[in-house]
């Protein structure tokens, strides 16, 4: 009786779509809508109720007139006029549109404010990530607890989502290039504003993204190579990491050289809210690209959609014009360069699995729906308070295209500090599509890499 009983449950969840481990995929219908009411890679191609949000017709998918590959990106958006200034004296009448972290930093600081302008869905890929998209999204599935997933390659595994995890994992896998080398600072910032800048360089090569990539040819998201170039106390400081696709089966590699041993050495704890290199405590590994590794210690739950003001098209940030000090200042980075607009984004709360040690209890992450870039954090210490806030400031970087970071911000609204990574305002553009060796990523490359 009790076998029968098992074969009925099992049968209804298969017939119900529903996977015997819990995860749900699309179906053919669903995925017969991507292209039409939905673009893609899963977003809804249709604006809002009151057109403040407009339908995506393609985004941004070659450069303005002027601009050579290798030049500062010029801003297509540069005579857009704002639409409204959010400060703490008028908060509350946007209140529904903004994320806790946004509120608690009105509130904290009155030199603080939002200047939000139209929107403009300029996010874009090449067509080679819209097709792959298609072709994988009835087959790919997470697996192993929500740690790995299969049947995947190239695009957007889960662009209709049904579960928190899948959402995290599109934002771990989305499109960002083939590759990219870019040299930028990160800058801890004191309560004062002061600052000394971290120059890094950066090599990464997104295997996951790579033509042709798929379960049978490749096990990895990305492979890693960061350099500290400056200041002298520490340059010359190199990392190297490579990441997987199902971290049951194996677990993150990472290896470091420190100039002043000559040697390479294993970095096991380059991993989860261990503090990232440089960053004087003020962000985690973990919150590199503001989330990154392994999903093992939280609980994923898919709270749905929400219209919200989050950073976008920030050529103004991008600008070649600015120095590091015009926008880095005390308790914030400069309100006058930030650019926010309305945008639907994927809202994710993430519970820390009893049991399981990291410094933040709780975060809800909001993920933009045309990229599954992250685009905000709310972070929570262990008594539920709520503790950094963090930003991606995102612009399409249209000769690739490809939406990705030229600044990201984690504050700490208890201690009044922050940091800023991927600023290159003062360093050369960012590199794309680098036909990277494997070899570029071995012990053997860090080593020959490392100097006193």
């Amino acid at each position: 009786m009790r076998h029968k009983l098992l074969k009925v449950v099992c049968l209804c969840l298969l017939l119900s779509g529903i996977a015997v481990n819990g995860w749900a995929q699309a179906t053919a219908e669903d995925v017969a809508r991507l292209g039409k009411d939905l673009t893609p890679l899963g977003a809804e191609k249709t604006g809002n109720a009151d057109g403040t949000i407009p339908a995506w017709e393609g985004g941004i998918i070659a450069p303005p007139a002027g601009y050579n590959v290798g030049d500062r990106h010029l801003d297509p958006f540069d005579a857009d006029k704002l639409t409204a200034t959010i400060n703490a004296a008028n908060m509350e009448q946007y209140a529904d549109k903004l994320t806790e972290g946004n509120k608690a930093m009105l509130k904290a600081y009155p030199s603080f404010k939002m200047n939000i302008y139209p929107t403009r869905r300029s996010a874009a890929a090449p067509q080679r990530i819209y097709d792959a998209t298609k072709r994988i999204a009835a087959e790919a599935k997470v697996v192993d607890g929500g740690q790995g997933i299969e049947n995947y390659g190239e695009g957007i595994p889960f662009p209709l989502p049904k579960q928190g995890v899948e959402v995290v994992w599109n934002h771990l896998s989305r499109w960002r290039g083939n590759s990219v080398i870019r040299t930028f600072i990160d800058a801890p910032i004191t309560r004062s504003g002061d600052y000394q800048p971290i120059v890094m360089r950066e090599e990464v090569d997104f295997l996951y993204s790579h033509p042709g990539a798929n379960d049978a040819n490749n096990s990895h998201l990305w492979s890693f190579k960061q350099s500290v170039l400056s200041p002298a106390r520490i340059a010359g400081i190199v990392v190297l990491a490579k990441e997987p696709l199902n971290t049951v089966k194996e677990k993150r590699s990472a290896w470091s050289y420190n100039p002043g041993q000559r040697r390479v050495r294993r970095a096991p704890n380059l991993a989860f809210d261990m503090p990232r290199t440089g960053s004087d405590g003020l962000s985690s590994n973990d919150q590199t690209d503001m989330f990154s590794g392994s999903t093992e210690q939280y609980d994923w739950k898919l709270i749905g959609k929400k219209e919200l003001y989050v950073p976008y098209n920030s050529y103004k940030l991008h600008s070649g014009s600015l120095k590091y000090k015009d926008i880095l200042t005390p308790l914030h980075m400069n309100p006058d360069y930030l650019r926010y607009e309305l945008h639907r984004v994927w809202v994710v709360e993430a519970t820390l699995k009893e049991g399981i040690r990291n410094i933040y209890k709780r975060r809800t992450l909001y993920v933009d729906e045309d990229t599954w870039q992250i685009v905000a954090i709310d972070s929570y210490d262990a008594r539920d308070q709520l503790w950094r806030f963090s930003e991606s400031h995102n612009i399409n970087y249209y000769e690739v295209p490809t939406f990705m970071p030229t600044a990201e911000v984690h504050y700490d609204l208890q201690s009044g500090r922050y940091i800023a990574s991927y600023l290159s305002n003062e360093s050369v553009p960012f590199k794309y599509n680098i036909d990277f060796k494997k070899k570029n990523f071995t012990p053997s490359a860090l080593r020959r890499s490392g100097r006193r």
